[in-house]
This record gives C-alpha cells, sequence and structure tokens, in this order.
C-alpha cells in the first residue's frame, strides 16, 4: 500500500537512506532493529505535523534531545508544534530523541550522530556533565547550532540558553514558602530529579539562600535520588519521612509530586505546604484537588518559539529575533489558571 509521505521526507526525518526508508516500508531484510525503529518514528512524526510537511517556506529540521519524565517531554512536545507553526513562513519539523533515563554514553553517541547526519539546530535538554559539553562542542564545530532548554551547561559554548530563570524560581518558592509558614519553623523537604541538571541545582541553592535569609531556623533537606519518576520518588520520600518526624513542606524542584503526596499520606503526615513546577496533566489534576499549594509556571510555547526565532537568525535571517532572555517565574494557583490550561484541562472547578 502506498504511504501517506514520500520516502524522501522520511529518508530526510529519519536521517537514513532512501534505500533504507524503502526497505523498512516494504519489510525487506537487511535493517537493524534500531534503524526500523527510527524510520518508524519517522513516519509517526511527519503525521503529527502533517501540516508543516507541505508548506512552502525555508526549511529548518531540527533535533530536540531531551532526558526527562514523559509528563514533561510530552508539554515540551506539544509547546514545540505550537511554535513551529507560529514561525511561519519559515517552516520547521523536529525530530524527537526523547528518553526518561539515558546514559551519558547513550546521550553523547546521540549528539554526535545528529552532529555526522546533520541539523539546523539541536533543542537540548541534558545533564552538565563535561562528556556531554564536548559533545555540544563538536555540534558546533560543525555549524550545528544547540540551545539548551530549561537546564543551561556551564562547560559548552552552546548559543544561547532559552527557558525558566531558575534563580529567580527558587527565590519565589521560597518567599512562598516563609509567607504561608506564617513564621514557624519547620523542616522542609526539597525534592529534586538530580542535581546533574544545573536548572534544578540553582533553584535549589537560590531556595536554600533565601530560606537560610526569611526563616533560618528551618531546616532544608535536599534529596536527589527520585530521578522525578513516580517509583523511585516514592520509596526515597518514605525513607526519609521515616527518619525525619520534623518534616512538614516541601518545595519539589524535580517533579513526581503525586508520589510525594503518597508517600505522606501512608506514613499519617501532613504537609502544610506545597510547591511544585509545570502546569503538566498530573499536577493539573493535584492543584485543582487542592492538593498542591501553588505551582511555578512558564510558558513554554513563548520559549520554543524564541528557539526557532534565534535558528532563524543563525541562518541567516536577521533581525528574525532577539537574543533570548530567561523566561520570568508566574505563580499559579487554582484560580489564575492559563488559558491554554483551561482548554487543555476543562473549566475550572
Amino acid at each position: 500500500m502506498p504511504h501517506p509521505h514520500a520516502m524522501k521526507e522520511i529518508a530526510l526525518q529519519a536521517g537514513v537512506s532512501l534505500a533504507t526508508v524503502d526497505r523498512v516500508l516494504h519489510q525487506r531484510p537487511g535493517v537493524r532493529a534500531a534503524t526500523q525503529r527510527r524510520v518508524q518514528q519517522a513516519c509517526a512524526e511527519l503525521e503529527r505535523q502533517q501540516q508543516q510537511v507541505g508548506l512552502k517556506g525555508k526549511r529548518f529540521l531540527i533535533d530536540l534531545v531531551m532526558e526527562a519524565p514523559v509528563r514533561f517531554s510530552r508539554m515540551v512536545r506539544t509547546a514545540l508544534d505550537g511554535a513551529m507553526q507560529r514561525a511561519q513562513p519559515a517552516v520547521f519539523r523536529a525530530r524527537d530523541h526523547l528518553a526518561e533515563t539515558m546514559g551519558v554514553d547513550e546521550l553523547v553517541a546521540l549528539l554526535d550522530a545528529i552532529a555526522r547526519r546533520g541539523s539546523h539546530g539541536v533543542l537540548l535538554k541534558a545533564p552538565d556533565l563535561p562528556a556531554v559539553a564536548a559533545a555540544v562542542i563538536r555540534l558546533q564545530q560543525r555549524g550545528i547550532p544547540v540551545i539548551t532548554l530549561v537546564t543551561d551547561l556551564q562547560g559548552a559554548p552552546r548559543q544561547a540558553y532559552v527557558g525558566l530563570d531558575n534563580h529567580c524560581a527558587g527565590q519565589t518558592a521560597a518567599y512562598l514558602m516563609a509567607q504561608w509558614l506564617g513564621g514557624q519553623a519547620v523542616d522542609l523537604l526539597v525534592s529534586s530529579s538530580g542535581q546533574r541538571f544545573q536548572g534544578e541545582g540553582e533553584r535549589i541553592d537560590a531556595f536554600r539562600a533565601s530560606m537560610a535569609a526569611l526563616l533560618p531556623a528551618c531546616r532544608v533537606h535536599v534529596l536527589d535520588a527520585g530521578l522525578g519518576l513516580h517509583g523511585p520518588t516514592d520509596a526515597a520520600v518514605s525513607q526519609l519521612l521515616a527518619s525525619q518526624p520534623g518534616l512538614a513542606a516541601v518545595y519539589s524542584v524535580g517533579g513526581a509530586n503525586a508520589a510525594i503526596l503518597s508517600a505522606f499520606e501512608r506514613a499519617g503526615r501532613s504537609c502544610r505546604v506545597f510547591i511544585g513546577h509545570d502546569l503538566d496533566d498530573d499536577n493539573l489534576a493535584l492543584l485543582r484537588d487542592r492538593r498542591l499549594s501553588a505551582l511555578l509556571h512558564h510558558d513554554l510555547e513563548h520559549d520554543l518559539h524564541m528557539a526557532c526565532l534565534l535558528l532563524m537568525q543563525i541562518h541567516g535571517n536577521p533581525g528574525s529575533a532577539q537574543v533570548p532572555r530567561r523566561s520570568n517565574v508566574e505563580v499559579i494557583t487554582p484560580f489564575n489558571l492559563p488559558a491554554a490550561v483551561l482548554r487543555r484541562g476543562g473549566p475550572d472547578r
């Protein structure tokens, strides 16, 4: 049966040869399983980006590389779809490389493969590690700009950072925490997916420094064993609660908030204040049910639109964008949900 997309489009999206696409589509032998999956994924990406495929204009094929829980990568991917449509008359398409966990060697091999294959730009959320920084340098040496997303890299000359002002977010969380605690000193849990990510480290450092100034008697316990995933986070928080009877409030930097609340409930403990990040579907439900005090939010579509505009500027469209700035933090309660979130999740209750 004919495929809805031309083989040359599938080959470009997958980063493989026309002959490889032909073998996969016609189920002929001689193609590695990983390559077959990449071609199948390319077909799915083209289907989702169908509106972009037929457009006329200067074309940009970019790579989105993220180590993040599915709940967050799904938000980013939706925001990128919107940002690419806003970039018209330029025509953007994206190849996805998304994983909840990714070994350093695997990530470096992926970035090096993109360097060999070619790309108009890489949007990267990755740990701040020397091997990753070296891979970013190799990409940029080949003329492939790298824009870090949400979390930055200190040791790599990336083209730009787009995303939340993480220092401001940590300060804001501390201010809200001190206000809601009303001056009472309690032990605080700061839950992180892992301080390999510079952005989370910036949030934590700013939060601790601000809490030390606002409520110096509060003890801050940083937990970074959960990877932002439900099961590991539940287990790690349960273990900490058993050894720290004074824990009574949470600043969740890395997510898996339902797991944290579950651990508190099983332990028969109340959480007086719970401040989290990001309006994913899990957090939206928790916020609507008043189980979270507030969420710190920023406009991902705006960030990704700025990234697209910057790539256009790098590739010869002067004046198409200012250098992206860090996004300001928004404090979201059940009563001021953004309109786009209300459309996604139904009317507030």
